[in-house]
């Protein structure tokens, strides 16, 4: 596997135990039906469990039954996953980072016990509730409310493109609470085999197809007080958990581009043309030279937020610049690998295509590459551009 500045010599044993693992389980458990999945539009659920008794659920995380392992291992199973298929590593990090991890940040000692063991398990599945049919890129503008009743909150609104949404047994919604003057914005914790709830999936997608994404209705959904999360009020909340989750794309996107250039590395040291294989050709040796080199400054960036992060120093601002970069990167550079594929590279036998396809998502969600565009911009003029 590409690693062409040796950044695997400094990892620790932990952590190349843990690389190794989920390299396996990628290879034995997901590559073999992973393609099959991404036509069908369906997940792989029956590995659920499987990724919980692993440990690949919020696994820089402690207590409950998580394995609080170091940022760098953290960030080297999701570049795994992803090397698989970019739904395995979203199903993971929505888990993690946007299910665990605002319950174990924000939650009452009932509400970690309730729910933090069986996650961590993957015993409950859970989903984030942020977007908005109207409200994207600005999620602060949310309509879905809650108001006080009856020892509770009664939620109506609506949420959409949420992963996981269909199967999820518990969902994490964020709300504007309509009982005081200020509106703040806070996190719910609502099952969804409540009455009014509904998470109708979402058919049709041409990206991120081996993921299970729908949408959560809320009608008149009762809730009682003890299910929302204590410790944050405001756009804090939901915002922190998403720099959780896109510190994880930003590692997993290298594993994706990764497994489009081996694939096409592979390729192009097999496949015969004009009396050789294609990879003596300087077109092509250009091509992964340069493959090569996008990945590995992606790598480096990666492994420098792990380090900002072990030590307290890691910004939002840090993880939108990495997001951005690696996406983008993976995005390209999953083309140039179905490029060298000739004709063969839109067949779901190879991987990159199913790549790049799956790229167009994450490109876009957790933040578009134009907002965090914008967010580097302020950071680096002091004016916001959207406000």
């Amino acid at each position: 596997m590409l690693d062409y500045v040796d950044l695997e010599t400094d990892l620790t044993e932990e952590e190349q135990l843990i690389q190794q693992t989920a390299r396996d389980f990628v290879e034995e458990q997901v590559k073999p039906d992973v393609a099959d999945h991404w036509l069908d539009g369906t997940f792989p659920t029956d590995i659920i469990g499987e990724m919980g008794n692993l440990g690949f659920y919020a696994s820089n995380l402690d207590g409950y039954g998580l394995p609080n392992v170091s940022e760098t291992a953290y960030g080297l199973l999701m570049q795994e996953l992803e090397a698989g298929d970019s739904g395995l590593r979203s199903m993971a990090s929505v888990q993690g980072a946007l299910v665990i991890y605002p319950i174990h940040q924000y939650g009452s000692e009932r509400q970690k016990d309730e729910w933090l063991p069986d996650l961590a398990r993957g015993d409950a599945v859970g989903c984030f509730g942020l977007t908005e049919p109207q409200h994207g890129s600005n999620p602060s503008a949310m309509e879905t409310d809650a108001e006080e009743a009856d020892g509770g909150y009664v939620l109506n609104g609506s949420k959409t493109w949420i992963t996981n949404s269909p199967i999820a047994d518990v969902a994490v919604v964020w709300a504007r609470d309509r009982s005081t003057e200020d509106d703040p914005v806070h996190g719910f914790l609502v099952e969804t085999d409540r009455d009014g709830v509904t998470t109708n999936k979402i058919d049709e997608k041409l990206s991120l197809r081996a993921s299970i994404t729908g949408e959560i209705g809320l009608n008149d959904v009762w809730i009682p007080r003890e299910n929302v999360l204590p410790g944050v009020e405001g756009m804090k909340g939901p915002l922190s958990c998403l720099t959780q989750a896109r510190y994880g794309i930003a590692w997993g996107a290298v594993g994706a581009a990764r497994d489009s250039f081996e694939t096409a590395r592979e390729y192009a040291t097999e496949r015969d043309q004009f009396g050789g294989p294609i990879g003596r050709f300087q077109l092509q040796q250009q091509k992964l030279a340069e493959m090569a080199t996008q990945i590995t400054t992606s790598q480096l960036l990666a492994h420098r937020l792990a380090d900002l992060k072990e030590r307290g120093d890691l910004r939002p601002q840090h993880v939108s610049m990495a997001k951005r970069n690696n996406v983008r990167m993976a995005r390209d550079q999953s083309r140039i690998a179905r490029e060298m594929l000739g004709g063969n590279g839109i067949s779901a036998d190879y991987s990159p295509m199913r790549h790049m396809a799956n790229m167009e998502t994450v490109y876009t969600y957790e933040g578009t590459h134009d907002i965090h565009t914008l967010i580097l911009g302020e950071d680096l003029t002091g004016i916001p551009a959207y406000e």
